[in-house]
């Protein structure tokens, strides 16, 4: 297995990245609604006493220490989110136990990640011939430091197998374990670009929403338009 440690840390600097969320996942208001852990405590013990939906709503929040949480940042609940409401199946660094929030140099290149795998669900499921489905853009800043930096892997490297994830799951249990905060990466899915695997939503300074996307299924993604703005 390869370690953490195998690839440099990263210098501060802030940095840009943009991802897809599925716009039928609400952001979770109680992140965005307090400016520390003391006001995120006090709310959540009095709306966890009248909103039966809370929990459900604000995820597993016993996976994400409370000191990672950015509050009072724009978009704490989009930064959040992925580390409460974790997939199940995994990712290419997740194993499906932790959190993992994925973020590309361009919407371009998260459009490609994202479609990617869309394409890879969507297929299997049997007598569906149409169907259209919504995304939010997200435009984020964070600070690259302590970052890993995988960027000079060659493409047929393991770690980024286009469908095998054995050892970048391997590889992201080891940097969870160590607290790492986050690698950098070749994009598998658009060729010479990058993308970033942060294991913490700490460095996170922003995560806004930009504009909304559409993807057209008619027995395989045959469309990806831009909707609006915001």
């Amino acid at each position: 297995m390869v370690s953490p440690e195998a690839f440099p840390r990263l210098p501060r600097r802030e940095a840009i990245g943009y991802r897809l969320v599925n716009s039928k996942l609400p952001p979770i208001h109680l992140f965005d609604d307090v400016a520390d852990e003391a006001e995120f405590e006090a709310l959540y013990a009095l709306q966890a006493m009248t909103n039966p939906r809370l929990l459900a709503e604000a995820g597993d929040l016993s996976l994400l220490p409370r000191e990672a949480i950015p509050f009072g940042i724009p978009g704490c609940s989009y930064a959040t989110a992925p580390f409460t409401h974790v997939n199940p199946e995994g990712s290419r660094f997740g194993d499906g136990s932790f959190g993992v929030l994925y973020l590309a140099d361009s919407l371009t290149t998260a459009i490609g990640e994202v479609r990617h795998h869309q394409q890879r669900y969507w297929q299997n499921v049997p007598d569906l011939h149409y169907e259209r489905f919504t995304f939010r853009g997200l435009r984020g800043r964070f600070d690259e430091h302590g970052v890993r930096d995988a960027l000079g892997l060659a493409g047929d490297d393991p770690l980024l197998s286009p469908d095998d994830y054995t050892a970048s799951r391997a590889l992201g249990r080891a940097m969870v374990e160590a607290g790492e905060t986050g690698i950098r990466y070749p994009s598998v899915r658009q060729p010479g670009a990058a993308c970033w695997a942060l294991m913490t939503p700490r460095p996170v300074r922003e995560l806004i929403q930009t504009q909304h996307y559409e993807m057209i299924w008619n027995g395989r993604l045959t469309e990806v338009n831009r909707l609006s703005s915001r």
